[in-house]
């Protein structure tokens, strides 16, 4: 983990707070490439109404229409949650160098947890994985939204 990792997952954090903003699960991604942010966003599958609409997919798709080009060779994914079994794949298929998240996924974790899609030798390209980066801000984001849902519906009925 270095300065440069923290910094950037300082901005995804900012993307996870728009998401919480509109009721959306706060998770927030940016994807970087020469030290420059190329593309951001966070979650928006609820107000999409979209299974596919997480903040990677969402980052990985800005970042092809900026570059033009689906492979994103030379950047790097941070996002404040572990890639799940469809975002890790997105990783895999877009050629990202490198995913850096913060809070680990014990339910669809698949860079590293429940398993790691992203550097299995069996795909055509595996990209370095790094976890746990402000690990404790990305979980209390995750951790206190769904307290507070839970006690917001506690309260209604």
């Amino acid at each position: 983990m270095t300065a440069e990792d923290e910094r950037f997952m300082e901005l995804a954090i900012g993307e996870a707070k728009k998401a919480e903003a509109i009721g959306e699960v706060p998770i927030g991604a940016v994807i970087v490439r020469n030290s420059e942010v190329i593309a951001s966003a966070y979650n928006l599958r609820e107000s999409l109404q979209e299974s596919t609409a997480h903040a990677e997919c969402l980052a990985i798709q800005a970042a092809s229409r900026k570059l033009k080009t689906w492979r994103l060779s030379g950047c790097t994914l941070y996002v404040t949650l572990e890639p799940c079994p469809m975002c890790a794949g997105a990783a895999v298929l877009s050629r990202l160098d490198k995913v850096v998240f913060g809070a680990s996924d014990p339910k669809a974790g698949c860079a590293g947890t429940l398993m790691n899609l992203i550097q299995d030798r069996r795909f055509n390209h595996q990209a370095e994985v790094v976890g746990g980066v402000l690990r404790e801000q990305c979980g209390s984001l995750l951790t206190d939204f769904f307290r507070s849902l839970r006690r917001d519906q506690k309260k209604s009925g």
